[in-house]
């Protein structure tokens, strides 16, 4: 019968961190950063013209269009029926920059007029709507 010749020393458990892996890493890193940092801060000195001129801040304008709860839409303050709004929209898709499409639609309106309205704009080419609500008093 063979008996093994291990001491009881080789089985404690090393309770101690090896620090010298990380202190390699870091001593890597340090010199990786020491190194790039010049090389972001190298900068070519130019002399450029000077301007005057402001950056143009040209808001669109935005078209305000209402849904009552029985179904009756409005452009800004004109009732339109179904091609006129048509006309309009796609009228207001031609301009440049596009104007937004401010949404109000009445809290009892039926969602097909809503859905109408939305498919309209998005088949004659506006591609910003926002949708109008009131904050909670």
């Amino acid at each position: 019968m063979a008996v093994s010749s291990f001491s009881d020393d080789d089985d404690d458990v090393m309770s101690e961190i090896n620090m010298t892996p990380l202190v390699d890493v870091m001593l890597v890193l340090l010199i990786i950063f020491l190194v790039t940092v010049p090389v972001m801060q190298h900068a070519v000195k130019i002399d450029l013209p000077h301007a005057s001129s402001q950056p143009e801040d040209v808001k669109p304008a935005h078209v305000d269009v209402s849904i009552r709860a029985d179904g009756t839409v409005l452009w800004g303050e004109q009732v339109v029926d179904d091609t006129s709004l048509r006309a309009k929209i796609a009228e207001a898709a031609q301009a440049n920059p596009q104007p937004e499409l401010h949404l109000r639609a009445d809290r009892k309106v039926a969602y097909e007029h809503v859905a109408d309205v939305m498919s309209e704009a998005q088949s004659a080419g506006l591609s910003k709507i926002g949708f109008v609500t009131e904050p909670i008093h």
